[in-house]
């Protein structure tokens, strides 16, 4: 089993939700990894729920920093025929850390079909550089990123550009929530345009799935990311995410503000 798997597995009943630890080793800083708050977010609405419909987007707001033991709780705001709506909050130190909105949607028959864009041409995972090394936050030791574009944080560059591998260090079970703890694994686009480390902190990340029963988190990702407006200490950024073969996965948005 898995670390992340082993931190799933360990979520207890607590209350009216659940409690759940992350070890020093998934932190970001100060707080726990984002793409782990997310994903816990995502098992505590699934263990209240059953049998959800397969998950179609989410929305999430990183409000304060949370410790490494948390609680979640999760309530069940619609259940229609076709499409749930859950929202979960993760508490820490009796405050909200992190609130999420996710929208789960049974596949419908439907008379038009339309793909997400294709992913830009670049390396194969084994021909790109791994971005591990030190001073990087401990959650990435988790996480196996590896540079396909052009672009690396810190390069001074005149645009905000990344363009990574992912996938996670050790073999996990499939599933949603491994999916997700990918989905946030990247350093902020305007990263390539600074010359030199700032602290940084994400506000809010959106996004939206494409055929949620293909992606389970499992194998690689390529991941993308390009800012669209930095200034005043914030940075807007679009993000998509493809699987190994180029099939469009995710698509989404970060909030992110920026100290230095």
């Amino acid at each position: 089993m898995s670390g992340f798997d082993s931190i799933l597995a360990g979520m207890q009943p607590d209350g009216e939700g659940w409690s759940a630890h992350g070890p020093e080793n998934w932190l970001q800083g100060r707080t726990l990894y984002g793409g782990l708050s997310a994903a816990l977010a995502l098992n505590a609405c699934a263990l209240a729920v059953p049998g959800l419909p397969p998950l179609r987007a989410g929305q999430v707001a990183y409000i304060s920093p949370a410790s490494q033991d948390v609680r979640l709780v999760p309530t069940l705001l619609r259940q229609g025929k076709s499409v749930t709506y859950m929202a979960c909050d993760l508490i820490s130190e009796g405050r909200i850390a992190v609130r999420a909105l996710f929208a789960f949607g049974g596949a419908r028959e439907s008379a038009y079909a339309a793909e997400a864009p294709p992913p830009p041409q670049c390396l194969a995972p084994d021909a790109s550089r791994s971005m591990r090394g030190s001073g990087r936050p401990a959650y990435t030791w988790n996480i196996d990123q590896r540079l396909a574009g052009e672009l690396a944080p810190l390069a001074g560059a005149d645009r905000g550009d990344l363009l990574v591998w992912v996938r996670h260090s050790d073999p996990v079970a499939p599933g949603m929530a491994a999916l997700l703890v990918l989905g946030d694994a990247l350093p902020p686009a305007s990263f390539t345009r600074f010359t030199q480390p700032a602290v940084i902190s994400t506000m809010t990340w959106s996004f939206e799935l494409f055929d949620p029963g293909h992606a389970d988190g499992t194998g690689w990702y390529l991941l993308r990311s390009t800012d669209d407006g930095l200034g005043e200490g914030y940075a807007g950024q679009a993000m998509a995410m493809w699987d190994e073969t180029g099939r469009p996965v995710m698509l989404g948005r970060q909030a992110v503000a920026v100290f230095g």
